[in-house]
């Protein structure tokens, strides 16, 4: 049975072969996911504080970028482990888990999450293109809208074409860096030392602004919408569903893992090693803002640095908003079952992320960017415990996961690293608030919205984290996709007695005819029906008398007579205008059982510019619709 519409990114889900394949050409075949996975923990919201913390300290916090990396492989590696064991997306999991109106506010925290993500990409990317051609930031966002068809393009040529253009991208960033780390010569036994921790909790302000920027690293780095990419992408892998399949598929999916994330680890060290030997060793601490960074290398190392600096972070950007718009689609399938057409669900996630841009462009100036940045990382801050919780609770299920449920010591450190996130990210929000309400004291705003809703997501969280404990032992799942099947003891042929035909005087007539008699035989009565559509037509109804329809009005009866001598029992009827109004008027008026339809074959583009007849009918009518298709020769 194809079970396409139930799976997570269904198009290119199982799409890429694995089997009787083995060593390199094993873990090639896997290597894949991660890297799309990846981008996420090197996108132009980790420049930021990773150029604030290395202009700011030096090298001091490279030790928390690494505590980072070490957290994202811990919990991405959960993430691709339910992904091959229960066939399902962390999304789709929670659908199954929590109430349906449980859900529903789940997704509205995950899309604005990926809104926020998205944003976040969208705005490096704008201030990328305004570096390096000098395009306004305005005209920069405007054309990340692009990305959709370029996202639709490769998807529709693969899934290995897709991440082939993924990992060029962070090979253009990756060799960016490179070569800027030979430029700004980093001092390497202080770049050593910063892998020493320090402590960050002394109570003296130096302490507390690092303590700031550390929160910030770890929540710009382990970010929720990659755990929802990473349980779903793993499945676009044929494997075999077997207790032998998953060990194989868990194992080089953590090859997978354990080399991406490694690379992004690379990056963002990079960046903020290139802060602190450019701007820290130079005396410059407070760069927070992309731009600013952009000038100062120039100032102190020439024109090819800043150029560099800028080519990757339109790649980062670039590569970002495309897995943004993927998890996008991943949360509203699994989450709501909201299934539309690929390029409008793509379309409407990045439409929900430029909008607010623009608008802050339009009415706080390309200064108001920097402050939308940092909106977007807190808001991201808030969903985290929403996509680490149920994901640790999912994993931890011995009934659904079998020998394959996490063991202790990864269920320790996992709870351990939840707890961590989400202390610091409700730091993060308690300090945003504070800060809000000291700059606006007489802001009412504050208490009679973000109070409120900030209580409302904290009581929320706590829910998802009870309510599988509570119905731990509780077999029967929260949401079933389709409803129970119906129970079936006796089946009835239907005889149809009055079976209506469409004709347009095409070679798919005859077969239309002959489905038609298949399902009444001579026993039931046949209406060809046909609709006049001429201009004519449209305006006069009934009373036209154009040689179209006079032409027309011969040929339904030729069809009527020679049904007739074949002992069928057949009349002819012709509509005017609208096809499927005047289709659907007819089979009122006519008592008419059942429809056969013939489809006109037309590919996506025309049955978008000129709608389908087929499915306006089956909207209009209350009988089956049976729909035949031309066939090829």
């Amino acid at each position: 049975m194809n079970n396409k519409h139930n799976e997570s990114l269904g198009n290119v889900h199982g799409s890429v072969a694995t089997e009787n394949k083995t060593g390199w050409r094993k873990l090639m075949a896997f290597l894949g996911p991660a890297y799309l996975v990846s981008v996420g923990y090197m996108d132009p919201g980790n420049w930021a504080t990773d150029i604030a913390g290395g202009s700011a300290f030096g090298y001091k916090l490279i030790w928390v970028l690494f505590v980072s990396n070490l957290i994202a492989l811990l919990l991405q590696s959960l993430a691709a482990r339910l992904g091959i064991v229960r066939g399902l997306d962390l999304a789709q999991a929670s659908k199954n888990a929590y109430p349906r109106f449980v859900n529903f506010w789940l997704y509205i925290l995950a899309q604005i999450a990926i809104v926020a993500c998205d944003l976040a990409e969208i705005i490096g990317m704008a201030i990328g293109l305004k570096l390096l051609f000098h395009l306004p930031l305005i005209w920069g966002v405007s054309l990340t809208i692009t990305d959709t068809v370029l996202m639709l393009y490769l998807m529709n040529k693969g899934m290995r074409k897709l991440e082939g253009f993924i990992i060029s991208m962070i090979f253009i960033v990756g060799l960016s860096f490179l070569v800027e780390m030979f430029i700004v010569k980093p001092d390497v036994i202080e770049v050593a030392k910063g892998f020493i921790p320090g402590n960050l909790f002394k109570g003296d302000k130096i302490s507390q602004q690092m303590l700031y920027i550390a929160i910030g690293i770890i929540g710009a780095t382990v970010m929720p919408h990659n755990l929802y990419l990473h349980s779903s992408l793993v499945q676009t892998r044929q494997i075999t569903r077997t207790e032998e399949g998953f060990r194989a598929a868990i194992k080089f999916n953590l090859f997978d893992t354990v080399i991406a994330l490694n690379l992004a680890f690379f990056v963002n060290a990079a960046i903020l090693i290139l802060a602190a030997s450019a701007f820290f060793r130079n005396g410059y601490f407070e760069v927070a803002e992309i731009q600013d960074a952009f000038k100062l290398l120039e100032h102190i190392f020439g024109a090819i640095a800043p150029t560099l600096f800028a080519i990757a972070l339109i790649a980062s950007g670039q590569s970002s908003t495309i897995t943004g718009t993927l998890a996008g689609q991943i949360i509203m399938e699994g989450h709501i079952n909201l299934r539309i057409e690929p390029w409008l669900r793509r379309l409407l996630t990045r439409i929900l992320a430029i909008v607010p841009a623009v608008f802050t462009i339009l009415y706080y100036g390309e200064d108001g960017l920097g402050k939308l940045l940092i909106l977007s990382q807190v808001v991201l801050s808030l969903q985290l415990g929403f996509a680490v919780i149920p994901l640790i609770h999912f994993t931890s299920d011995r009934k659904r996961m079998g020998k394959f449920a996490i063991n202790f010591q990864t269920r320790a450190l996992a709870w351990a690293s939840a707890l961590l996130i989400v202390a610091l990210n409700a730091k993060l929000v308690y300090e945003q608030i504070i800060d809000w309400v000291t700059g606006n004291p007489s802001a009412v705003w504050i208490y009679a919205v973000v109070v409120p809703i900030v209580i409302g997501i904290g009581v929320l969280l706590i829910y998802v984290f009870i309510r599988p404990l509570l119905f731990k032992h509780y077999d029967k799942p929260a949401y079933v996709p389709h409803g129970i099947a119906n129970a079936i003891t006796e089946l009835d042929a239907i005889t149809y007695g009055h079976i209506g035909i469409t004709i347009d005087f095409s070679k798919n007539d005859t077969d239309c005819l002959r489905h038609a008699i298949m399902q009444g035989g001579k026993k039931a009565g046949y209406t060809l029906i046909h609709v006049v559509e001429t201009a004519g037509a449209r305006y006069y109804g009934g009373e036209v008398l154009d040689n179209e329809t006079q032409v027309d009005f011969d040929n339904l009866d030729k069809y009527v007579c020679a049904l007739k001598n074949l002992g069928y029992n057949a009349q002819g009827q012709i509509g005017y205008g609208n096809p499927a109004s005047a289709i659907a008027e007819i089979v009122k008026d006519q008592n008419v059982d059942f429809i056969v339809m013939g489809s006109h074959g037309h590919k996506a583009l025309k049955d978008l510019i000129f709608g389908t007849t087929v499915n306006s009918v089956r909207h209009m009518v209350n009988v089956p619709v049976l729909v035949v298709k031309p066939q090829s020769n």
